[in-house]
């Protein structure tokens, strides 16, 4: 099960994932005008990042939207982003959202899980039912695939779906989690956890040692650190004796250089730095 190194890890490095969410204007200038097109000018950025950071770096996920924007070249930046990620035996989550049913699902399930786009974890959104899951359960169980499920964010909009109560005095998000749980029950690894996993938001931390608690076999990945808000003791209530859990960071490394005098120079280095004091701080809350 893919959620066994995951796991395994997280244990050796530590809980910090590295957004790759990179815009064309996140590289320096220095650095893009050296190559003639996007594609090269993002993937060698994304390269540079990912070698200064992988000594402690549990995985890296790659929003799919930020290489959409430019089209084929972009995507192209995309491939060979997770063609590098997996080529050094790290893990890569794809950022893709998809949320369809039927067939529609399958070939989400075939360009994300096969072919040029391969990655080892997708993200989900399930509310469209529990049937626009289903298309994706062959690679999980059978293919060394995993995926990571919307269950509670952070944003405001969150509010408007997945904060109402049903008619059983349940939070919709909750009705999802019990869903997920009894599904991931399908899928546990030998570590515990399972490879359908959730994203939970840590910029909210209401309620978050109760998700933790009762979603016990669910293996979290928790966006919103750095420059989206949240910090270590938001995202550590969602963690388990130190595991649990991998915490995304992305603008807040990517641009981390900015903190730094002359840190455009170094940027790759800078990234390096921000996942140390990352890595540190979510160690403290362990």
């Amino acid at each position: 099960m893919i959620i066994d190194k995951l796991y395994e890890v997280v244990n050796k490095k530590g809980n910090v994932c590295v957004g790759l969410d990179t815009s064309y204007d996140y590289i320096p200038k220095w650095f893009a005008e050296k190559f003639t097109n996007i594609e090269d000018a993002i993937f060698e950025f994304n390269k540079k990042i990912i070698d200064a950071t992988a000594e402690h770096t549990a995985c890296y996920k790659v929003q799919i939207a930020y290489y959409e924007a430019y089209g084929i070249k972009g995507l192209m930046a995309y491939k060979r982003t997770l063609e590098y990620i997996r080529s050094l035996g790290c893990i890569a989550i794809s950022d893709v959202k998809r949320g369809d049913i039927s067939k529609t699902a399958e070939m989400y399930a075939k360009a994300h899980f096969e072919g040029d786009f391969e990655t080892d974890f997708i993200t989900l959104n399930p509310y469209m039912g529990m049937d626009s899951i289903e298309p994706y359960l062959d690679y999980v169980k059978n293919k060394e695939k995993g995926l990571f499920v919307l269950l509670r964010t952070s944003n405001k909009g969150s509010k408007d779906f997945e904060y109402v109560n049903s008619s059983e005095g349940k939070k919709v998000y909750d009705i999802v989690g019990e869903k997920l749980q009894k599904l991931g029950e399908e899928a546990l690894g030998k570590c515990g956890y399972s490879s359908i996993g959730a994203v939970v938001g840590c910029t909210t931390a209401e309620d978050g040692m109760k998700i933790r608690e009762k979603y016990n076999n669910s293996f979290f990945l928790i966006p919103g650190f750095g420059a989206q808000g949240g910090g270590a003791e938001e995202a550590g209530v969602y963690l388990k004796n130190g595991n649990g859990g991998v915490v995304n960071s992305s603008r807040g490394i990517l641009l981390g250089y900015k903190k730094y005098e002359n840190g455009e120079k170094e940027f790759a280095e800078c990234a390096r730095k921000e996942v140390l004091k990352m890595k540190q701080a979510l160690e403290m809350r362990r």
